[in-house]
């Protein structure tokens, strides 16, 4: 059907009052609700808006959200004070803290010829659609899912159906996605709304997802002059246009073309966001179609304490490490704790340079030992952070103490950079 709600513009600044008449509209549309869930991202998409919307949310239905369950998939769950600032007036009575290995039900399999057509032939296993059980019982008279469109290194852009599929998803279902969108190649998807694991996602939703009361906002996250997140656009509907207009204004407002590839770059990963090289290797996926072969990208991690958020996937990262796409497939082929586990070796190619430039990491939370024996080269925070100081850097073009130009990415999880 048409879309309940659609605004947005590179130009558009969309404030609280607008996404409270934006979701009243809606209600209104809809009708009468009586146990409604909602699926917000986990904190690393705080940016999102969507703890925002998850709380007007709770304000304009009341007692009618009987369950929130944030799409956290492979991360660790929200500590307390993580849901205070993201979500601070949802009632913690109703979150519930999804498990990717237990909390799960298969609703149904696109067939192996269906994911081989979509995939090019790169996998030809069926792909099990899998749903956090509580969402999959049916019970609930609207599922309402919330989160940001943004450049993606799995699927081309984020959220849509992946925020269930994947966010509230189960083992098979997630370490299968992370795969196909790997060994299909990066840098053939990001940025792109149309891809071979997008197509899957939506036949999934097609075919097994009529009994489910699914619908959709997503929002789109630019920055301001002053470099701060605002909301340019808002989306709410129960079908894929509701998705192909929000990544249509993402990839204007979300993509940063230059002119040509940067001999340095610099990214920060701010330490309430990025715990993890799980998530803060975006400032490897989000960068690196900008990087010269032979360059260099170091990453400020100051918060960062761990490779993999499930301790499985961890140990995984540890034992490989990230290397090329030719050895982690040989790995893969060799090795059965890897094929268990495919969003590991998935992980482990996204992280990789493939050789083309390097990979300087500066975490605060990890030994040299720990960094090297993953295949990156190890920077001292202390004295990077004094060379490469966050809090007196512009983003974009900056020169440092020898007159050298290097760019500079404040928050890699909002964008996309590339060279034309």
């Amino acid at each position: 059907m048409p879309l309940y709600y659609a605004q947005g513009s590179p130009d558009t600044v969309l404030a609280e009052d607008d996404l409270r008449a934006a979701l009243a509209e809606t209600f209104a549309q809809l009708g009468p609700r009586s146990r409604v869930a909602l699926v917000p991202p986990d904190y690393s998409r705080y940016a999102s808006g969507a703890g925002k919307l998850a709380c007007l949310c709770c304000e304009l239905l009341g007692d009618a959200v009987t369950d929130v369950i944030p799409a956290v998939g492979t991360h660790e769950p929200m500590s307390a004070a993580q849901l205070d600032k993201m979500m601070p007036s949802v009632p913690r009575s109703l979150i519930r803290t999804h498990n990717w290995r237990t909390d799960v039900t298969t609703i149904g399999e696109v067939p192996g010829d269906v994911v081989a057509g979509l995939t090019e032939g790169i996998y030809e296993q069926p792909w099990p659609a899998q749903l956090n059980t509580r969402l999959a019982a049916g019970e609930h008279d609207l599922i309402f899912s919330l989160g940001q469109v943004v450049p993606h290194e799995v699927i081309g852009m984020a959220n849509y159906n992946k925020n269930l599929f994947v966010g509230v998803g189960g083992v098979r279902g997630i370490n299968e996605s992370h795969y196909i969108g790997a060994v299909y190649g990066m840098e053939r998807v990001m940025g792109v709304a149309d891809t071979p694991l997008r197509r899957i996602l939506n036949y999934a939703q097609d075919e097994f997802c009529g009994h489910l009361p699914l619908l959709y906002a997503l929002t789109v996250i630019g920055a301001n002059d002053a470099g701060q997140p605002v909301m340019r656009g808002l989306y709410i509907g129960d079908d894929h246009e509701c998705f192909w207009q929000a990544a249509a204004l993402s990839a204007k407002v979300n993509v940063t073309q230059l002119p040509q590839r940067l001999e340095r770059v610099v990214v920060y990963l701010h330490p309430e966001k990025f715990s993890s090289t799980w998530l803060g290797n975006k400032a490897i996926y989000r960068t690196r179609m900008a990087i010269a072969d032979g360059g260099e990208l170091i990453v400020l991690a100051p918060g960062v304490r761990t490779f993999g958020e499930d301790a499985t996937i961890d140990q995984l990262i540890r034992k490989y490490g990230y290397r090329t796409t030719p050895e982690v497939l040989a790995a893969v082929a060799e090795n059965a704790d890897l094929q268990e586990n495919l969003s590991a070796p998935a992980h482990l190619i996204h992280g990789s340079s493939e050789g083309r430039f390097r990979i300087t990491y500066c975490p605060g939370k990890l030994s040299r030992q720990e960094v090297e024996g993953v295949g990156y080269e190890y920077g001292d925070l202390a004295e990077y952070t004094a060379r490469f100081d966050p809090a007196k850097l512009a983003d974009g073009l900056n020169t440092d103490q020898q007159g050298r130009e290097f760019y500079f990415v404040r928050d890699p999880a909002l964008g996309l950079w590339r060279c034309q």
